[in-house]
């Protein structure tokens, strides 16, 4: 079972990410990853193996950014090998997708990508997703159009984040088949709006810095902007979606006294 986790907020864009990539370890992982849009560019960090590893591999490097993504993956197309793990990106990096479920149609949809002149790197069925978007948004789709074109090509089931470096405060999400929530943070009081927006593939990877959470139904998609979010359906349909209080605590989700969680 791969983890999501997502954040745009004022807090070190990199320490979320970890803390809530190791809060998603119990769902078992082979490698680990993080894209930070930082200054207009995306900055990718993977390690194959434990997310020591990752934290190893972003030990000394400064790492600040408007929005980021983050992903623990357990292989199901290629190897467990830090070139397999996500994020996965276009060839020239300035798209970058995280994704758990698995795409059925990656194969023909690779084959396609590769005649018109898309290069692949990994094993996995999830690089075919940002080679997909910029193929529409070269053929001057906006990036909102470019991601639902690109989700109506896919088969199979999946949840889905990514971010671009022209958009830097924005990540798109979608879901069918595979879980993924929306959150929101603390209130900026007197302003109407909230200091902090989540993506994440199970609750304990936002606790307890969420306060609101929307699990996203099937065939559903979208994108936090700032730390607004903005729900369509697979028409292109704008839903409102109903938040509701997370009333989850962090002993609730700690493995406590017991020896793992499955026996908890």
């Amino acid at each position: 079972m791969c983890g999501i986790v997502g954040y745009i907020g004022p807090k070190s864009i990199d320490s979320v990410l970890m803390v809530g990539l190791k809060k998603l370890e119990y769902r078992g992982y082979d490698s680990a990853g993080i894209a930070i849009l930082d200054k207009g560019e995306i900055v990718l960090h993977k390690a194959a193996g434990k997310i020591i590893n990752l934290e190893m591999a972003i030990k000394g490097h400064k790492l600040a950014g408007s929005a980021g993504i983050g992903h623990t993956r357990w292989a199901t197309h290629g190897e467990p090998s830090k070139m397999n793990a996500h994020p996965h990106t276009n060839q020239q990096g300035n798209i970058a997708v995280v994704h758990n479920g698995i795409i059925e149609n990656a194969h023909e949809l690779r084959e396609e990508l590769k005649t018109d002149g898309f290069i692949f790197v990994s094993d996995t069925d999830t690089e075919v997703i940002p080679h997909l978007v910029e193929s529409y948004i070269k053929q001057s789709f906006s990036s909102e159009a470019a991601f639902l074109k690109a989700l109506h090509r896919l088969q199979g089931k999946f949840a889905i984040s990514m971010i671009l470096e022209n958009e830097p405060d924005r990540i798109y999400f979608a879901r069918r088949g595979a879980p993924l929530i929306i959150a929101r943070g603390e209130a900026d009081k007197g302003k109407g709006k909230f200091k902090e927006a989540f993506i994440a593939s199970d609750l304990p990877a936002i606790v307890p810095i969420a306060r609101e959470s929307y699990y996203l139904k099937d065939d559903e998609w979208g994108y936090l902007k700032d730390t607004d979010s903005y729900v369509f359906d697979w028409n292109g349909e704008a839903i409102v979606p109903n938040y509701e209080k997370i009333d989850l605590k962090v002993e609730d989700i700690e493995m406590g006294d017991y020896p793992h969680y499955m026996l908890k």
